[in-house]
């Protein structure tokens, strides 16, 4: 079996695969996922800010 061959089946099972599910989760909203990250990282700035301080 020559890497060739193999690369061509990997794609044809992910072809099949790709077909039936599309790669989207509608349990996955971006703007809840992209608002909780923000806050997260908001909430480590504002945590190394106070840890940071000259004395």
């Amino acid at each position: 079996m020559s890497l060739s061959t193999t690369a061509h089946n990997l794609v044809l099972l992910a072809a099949e695969e790709g077909g039936q599910h599309g790669g989207h989760h509608d349990s996955l909203n971006p703007y809840l996922t992209g608002g909780g990250a923000f806050v997260i990282l908001l909430l480590m700035l504002w945590v190394t800010t106070r840890l940071n301080r000259d004395r």
